[in-house]
This record gives C-alpha cells, sequence and structure tokens, in this order.
C-alpha cells in the first residue's frame, strides 16, 4: 500500500477536530503532504487501565499517543497490513497485523464502539475496498480473530521447555529408530542378487551368507523395536505433562481474570476448552506428533536412499508428490475452518448441559423438558451438520491419496522392469527399491491422514491461548504495598464505573469510619451491589479511587485485600463437600472448634447436628439437600470463620424466614461489633441498628443517616420505608388460600 495514493472516495479531517493536548501536537508529526484520515480515543491500556490515548490514520501511517502526547509511535501503511476489530466483555480492541506478526493492538471502552467502527470504515475505504461489517458470527466468537490456529501449536513449546532434555532424548531415538527400520529393505538386495537368483541359476546356495544378511534382518528389527519402544513411553510420559501442565495453567490463569470476563462466556465453553481441548492436544502430542516425525524422518531417509540406489527411478517415483503435497495444503485450510467451527458448535451442546442439569429442578417445575431436549437436538444437529461437511472432505482426501500413492508403485513396477530388462538394475535392486517405495507411500499416506488431527489440536490450542492470553480488567500492581494489620477505613472518592456503555456509579463519594456498620438501601438497580462489587475489587472503578487505610486498594495484591473481607451473597454457593469443608472453604486449617463457633454464631450448629452424619455429612452439588436458610446459614458461618476486619452483608438474610432471620440477626448484632460492616437488606427494618444508612439512586448517593434521622426528613428513604410497611400490612390483611377457598361463596356475596 505504500507509495498509492487515496481516490476520490477517500474522506480527509481537520485536524482541529482531534482533542487537546493531540491537536497541538500533530502539526510537529504531519510530513508535507500527509493528511488526517481518521482517528480514535482510547481510554486504556494495554494493562486495561484507565488511561487516556489516540491512534490517528493518515494518507501514510499509523500514529499512536500517549495522554501527555509528548510521543508517537509510527508504523508506515503496507499493502499486507490487516485491521482486525473485536469486542468481549465491555472491552474493544483493534489489532493492526501483517502476515507474519500482530504490530500492536488498542484498547477501548465500549462507549468508543461506533468511533472505532468509523475508523476501520476510513482504513478500508484508504485501501480501495468497500467497508466490510463483521459477521455476527465471527464477532460473538473471540477464537475466530488473531492468531491462525497452526501458529498456537508452536506456542505450545512454552508448556514443553521444562521437558526439552527428555524431547531431545525422544527425537534421538525417533531418528535411531527410523534409521533401524530402514536397514531391512536394503538387506532384500543382496539376498536376491547374491543368494536367490544364482540359486536359481543352478548355483548352490550360500548358508553361512543366508545366515549373516537374516541375523542382521533379525538385528534391525530387534533395535528397532527397542528403540521404537523406548522412544513411545518418553514421548507419551512428556505429552501427557505437558497437557497436565497447560491445563493447570488456564484453569490458575481462570482464577485471576475479573468477573467481568465470566460475564462474557458461557460456563459450558469454558469447560470444553479446559476439558475435552486439552485432552485432543495432549492425544495429538503423544501419538500424532510422534507419527508425524516418525513419517517426516522416514520420507527423508527413503528419499536419499532411493537417490543412491537409482536417481532416475526415485524422480518417475516422486512425480505424484507435488500434487499431493498441494492437496494437502488446501484440504488443510477447509478442515482448519470445519474444525473451529465444530469446536464452536461442540460448546453450544456443553453449555446446554451446563444450564439444565444445574437446574434441573426449574426445568421440572416448568415442565420444560421437551424444550430443552429440543434445545440440545439442534445444538447436536448442527454438530452432526457440520461434521458431515467435515467427514465429506476427509473422505475424498483419503482415497484420493491412497489412489495417488498406488499409481506411483505402478509407475515404478512399470519403469522398474523396463530398466531390468534393459540391464540397467537387478532384480535385487528393483525388490528393494519397491520395498522402500512401499514404505515411501504408506507413510506419505500416514502423514496426510495426521492433517485431521493437527487441525484439530491447532484449533483446540487456539481456543486454549485465547484464554491464556486474555489480560485482567483487575490487574495486579506493579509495586505492590504489603497489607498486614487492617483497620477498616474505606474511603470512596468520586468514584465512577461503566458496564460497557451504561453508567453505573456516577461521582460517588463515602467515607466508612473502622468499626462502622453502614446499611446500603435504596431500589433495585441503584446500584448498592455495584458498589459492593467495586469494594470488593471484583472491578476497578472507572474515575476515582477506593482507599483502604489511606491507600488506594489498587496497590494492593488481590488475594491479600480480599482475604481481609468476608462476604455473605445473596445467593449463597455452596461446593460438594462436607459441611465442615464448606464452612472452612476460606481457612482450610482451621480447627473442628473452630468450625464449630462460626457455625454456632450463625445460628447453623443445631440444625448442622440433625443431619445424617453432623459436620462430616455431604452437601450436594451447589447445595442440593439443603433449605435456602440453612445454606445462607452455612455461607454466613463461612465468612464469619476467617474473623475478617471487613464484613460485607449483600441481601444476607434474604433467603430465610422471619423466625431464622432474627436468629441471625442476633448473631450479627454480636459479631458487626469491632468491623467495618457494609450491609444490603431487601427489610429495611433489619437496618435500623445502622451507624449510617447510604440511600442510593440512580449510581447516586441521595441521602445519608441514621433510621430516625432519614424518617424525619421525608426523604427518599421515609418513601421506601412506608412503601414497604404499606406492602407488609397489605400482605397481613390478605386472607389465606385456605380461609379464601373455604369462605369463597361468602366473599362472593
Amino acid at each position: 500500500m505504500q507509495g498509492n495514493t487515496p481516490d476520490s472516495s477517500t474522506e480527509f479531517i481537520d485536524p482541529a477536530s482531534l482533542p487537546e493536548p493531540w491537536r497541538s501536537a500533530l502539526h510537529t508529526q504531519l510530513a508535507e503532504g500527509e493528511t488526517l484520515v481518521g482517528w480514535l480515543a482510547l481510554d486504556l491500556d494495554s494493562q486495561l487501565r484507565f488511561v487516556s490515548g489516540l491512534v490517528i490514520l493518515t494518507t501514510r501511517r499509523w500514529l499512536a499517543s500517549g495522554p501527555d502526547a509528548q510521543e508517537f509511535r509510527s508504523w508506515p501503511l503496507r499493502a499486507d497490513m490487516e485491521l482486525r476489530l473485536q469486542d468481549q466483555a465491555g472491552v474493544g480492541s483493534i489489532e493492526l497485523v501483517d502476515t507474519h506478526s500482530r504490530l500492536t493492538r488498542w484498547r477501548y471502552t465500549l462507549s468508543h464502539h461506533t468511533e472505532a467502527l468509523l475508523l476501520v470504515a476510513a482504513w478500508q475505504t484508504l485501501q480501495h475496498r468497500a467497508p466490510k461489517p463483521v459477521p455476527a458470527e465471527i464477532a460473538q466468537n473471540d477464537n475466530d480473530l488473531g492468531e491462525p490456529p497452526a501458529r498456537a501449536l508452536f506456542r505450545l513449546w512454552r508448556f514443553a521447555r521444562p521437558y526439552r532434555l527428555k524431547l531431545a532424548l525422544g527425537m534421538g531415538l525417533t531418528l535411531l529408530a527410523t534409521a533401524a527400520s530402514m536397514v531391512p529393505p536394503y538387506l532384500t538386495m543382496p539376498l536376491m542378487d547374491d543368494v536367490l537368483i544364482p540359486f536359481q541359476n543352478g548355483e548352490p546356495i550360500h548358508y553361512q551368507l543366508v545366515m549373516q544378511y537374516l541375523a542382521g534382518l533379525l538385528a534391525a528389527s530387534l533395535l528397532a523395536w527397542l528403540l521404537g519402544w523406548w522412544r513411545s513411553a518418553i514421548l507419551a510420559w512428556v505429552s501427557e505433562r505437558i497437557g497436565a501442565d497447560m491445563r493447570t495453567a488456564t484453569f490458575q490463569h481462570l482464577q485471576q481474570l475479573s468477573l467481568q470476563y465470566f460475564g462474557g462466556k458461557r460456563t459450558g465453553d469454558l469447560i470444553a476448552r479446559l476439558g475435552s481441548e486439552s485432552d485432543r492436544i495432549c492425544l495429538f502430542l503423544s501419538l500424532h506428533l510422534l507419527d508425524f516425525v516418525t513419517d517426516v524422518l522416514m520420507i527423508v531417509m527413503t528419499t536419499a536412499i532411493l537417490l543412491s540406489i537409482n536417481p532416475l527411478l526415485t524422480l518417475a517415483t516422486l512425480a505424484p508428490l507435488p500434487f499431493i503435497g498441494w492437496m494437502i495444503h488446501w484440504v488443510r485450510d477447509h478442515l482448519r475452518h470445519g474444525f473451529e467451527k465444530a469446536d464452536r458448535i461442540w460448546s453450544e451442546i456443553t453449555n446446554v448441559l451446563a444450564d439444565t442439569i444445574p437446574g434441573i429442578r426449574v426445568v421440572k417445575a416448568f415442565a420444560q423438558e421437551k424444550r430443552e431436549v429440543a434445545r440440545f437436538r439442534n445444538a447436536n444437529d448442527r454438530n452432526l451438520a457440520v461434521n458431515d461437511r467435515v467427514n465429506a472432505l476427509w473422505s475424498l482426501f483419503g482415497p484420493t491419496v491412497t489412489l495417488l500413492t498406488e499409481l506411483g508403485l505402478l509407475v515404478v513396477w512399470a519403469f522398474g522392469i523396463w530398466l531390468v530388462s534393459k540391464d540397467a538394475i537387478t532384480v535385487g535392486v528393483l525388490t528393494a527399491f519397491l520395498a522402500y517405495i512401499s514404505r515411501f507411500y504408506t507413510r506419505l499416506d500416514s502423514m496426510s491422514r495426521i492433517v485431521s488431527a493437527t487441525q484439530q489440536a491447532a484449533a483446540g490450542a487456539k481456543r486454549i491461548f485465547d484464554i491464556l492470553d486474555h489480560s485482567s480488567n483487575v490487574p495486579e500492581p506493579t509495586d505492590p504495598q504489603p497489607l498486614d494489620h487492617v483497620l477498616g477505613h474505606i474511603e470512596l472518592s468520586h468514584i465512577g464505573f461503566r458496564y460497557g456503555n451504561r453508567s453505573v456509579i456516577q461521582d460517588l463519594s463515602l467515607d466508612i469510619a473502622p468499626g462502622e456498620m453502614i446499611g446500603l438501601v435504596g431500589h433495585s438497580g441503584s446500584g448498592k451491589s455495584t458498589l459492593v462489587n467495586l469494594i470488593c475489587r471484583f472491578y476497578d472503578v472507572s474515575q476515582g479511587s477506593i482507599r483502604l487505610d489511606g491507600i488506594d486498594v489498587r496497590r494492593y495484591p488481590t488475594a491479600d485485600y480480599r482475604r481481609h473481607i468476608g462476604l455473605v451473597l445473596q445467593e449463597p454457593f455452596l461446593f460438594y463437600g462436607t459441611v465442615a469443608e464448606n464452612i472452612a472453604y476460606g481457612r482450610p486449617d482451621a480447627t473442628a472448634a473452630e468450625v464449630i463457633a462460626a457455625a454456632r454464631a450463625a445460628n447453623a450448629h443445631e440444625f448442622i447436628l440433625r443431619l445424617p452424619h453432623g459436620y462430616d455429612s455431604l452437601v450436594g452439588e451447589r447445595g442440593q439437600g439443603l433449605s435456602g436458610g440453612e445454606r445462607q446459614r452455612i455461607s454466613i458461618a463461612r465468612a464469619l470463620l476467617i474473623d475478617p476486619p471487613i464484613l460485607i452483608l449483600d441481601e444476607a438474610t434474604s433467603s430465610v424466614d422471619t423466625a431464622t432471620e432474627n436468629e441471625i440477626q442476633k448473631a450479627l448484632d454480636n459479631l458487626v461489633r469491632g468491623r467495618t460492616t457494609i450491609s444490603i437488606a431487601h427489610r429495611l427494618s433489619t437496618l435500623r441498628e445502622a451507624d449510617r444508612l447510604v440511600v442510593m439512586d440512580q449510581g447516586h448517593i441521595v441521602e445519608i443517616g441514621r433510621h430516625d434521622e432519614l424518617l424525619a426528613r421525608e426523604g427518599a428513604y421515609a418513601r421506601l420505608y412506608r412503601a414497604q410497611l404499606q406492602g407488609q400490612e397489605v400482605s397481613a390483611s390478605k386472607p389465606s388460600w385456605r380461609s379464601s377457598t373455604s369462605h369463597g361463596s361468602t366473599d362472593a356475596h
């Protein structure tokens, strides 16, 4: 593209439209005749921190600058450049790539997505191409963009590097085993020319010579077997550990990603990537890669031996090879796209299972079994259709390669017989040649069939690295601040937060003293839970700062910071295991006495003792077998066991009845003393004892004060409280369904 001039359809932009300070700095950057074509304001850096920047497209190059506009990076325009646009979990990115690598990547929040689309359109116009919309299927799947899948296989070296010595030994054994397997066909030449043909001509058999040749054949076969077994054992051992390390690294990386990433992913898709994809890669490394290396070595060695025997016959034999190579290249590209699509659709099947099995109670309650079966059948049918297309291509490819190899053998026979008739070669040479060429084409056929497994593994590796390449939206600090003793002083200073384009928290400030209990109240969607998530640093603020004991929480190591927070969620989640293990989840080293004390404090001890095995009773997946109130009390005990200086209760008593709520509330009244406590409660009466109530509406704080003070103000809190009180009175005055049924005739009159 360099040197091209824009056509008449290219629209130029006035540099005066740029924001400062880039507008002033750009005048010193543009060369004579260089014109501005498009620009995009950035608000994220490479670590997904909120930093302003600017990307500029001119008629000659790309320019990018940071917030101070002091330094510009430049990429001259070239014909092989491409621009790739994608968005995921509220973060958009533009990648500038060429045929060899990714040159750079710019990131932004989706509030700038429209401007990003305009920049891409300007780029395509500058390239004399009509702007192409990104297909919905591609836009929704991040694994369709980025590096080619085959390159992901080479990136597996990251996991293979610790085992490089054993890999080198395995490759050396492969070379020796392959060389040993090349000896038997070579010994057929002297057996034919020096033993069998002379015997047919009336000469006696030289038994000593025969025994030497047969001993050589046996020794070569045994050596090839021994080396092959040793090689297979070593490489299988290495491949299993590469697969295990990759699964562990992927799961560990998933644990470090922010909640925002999981909000944009399906559980079934992640399970499929971590499970079936890693298994497929492990199978490829242990079997197919080994076969591929062996095939390549066999083909190279066979070609060298054939050339040493008879170059002319060798060239005739290799005539079909270019066409087979072209077919492998063509089929490989088509298989890659087919396997990538098959992987995505298989994830849809896993997603249906991940949705339906945990939610089986809801499915049965609403009698939606047939609907879920239809969902599964539809996903399964799409998977079947994709696999049918792949199999149709593969079923044609395999027999075609076999046919070409048979034609190659036919050429050898025809040309070889002609050479024997001309006394150019002996029968022994032709026999050895046929043995070698048979192995050659067998290995070529085998190598062509490995294309399918290679593309499957490449697609799987790409989907694994899509996870590993994703940076957390809650990054770890580069210079972490130690967090040993926590007082619990929390300061929120002019914080703001956005979900994509939607602003949830706006310019909110709040100072929470150590040991103070704060009650958060407000309508649904007012931002209460989002505020708690920001304090827990499940997300990072878009603007402003949150400080703990005077230090920005982004300077603390994330795990150390969260370890000082006890959290009880609105929807309690229990893991499969015993009751004691669930209570001790935050402190696995807790003693039995400490676990029981936490359960007593959460008013859970009595019902736990009534379980079949007490604290050793197994809790089903997600707490199946326990009531909502029982699950919530175990969740409260789990939070209390870690004895946190900061306690966050997000609708902690919403899943229990009134009697149980009163019992839990008594325990909480004692436990919140000395702790900084932030409580969200649907029933406002439970927050009467809070030191301050913070009333939120549409991401703003509208009132702060104690219960009695806020009622006296006749403001937002008073309206909420009276509306809830009125609702309770109406509910209490309504007759039960039994009384309504029994007195139905009276009511009718």
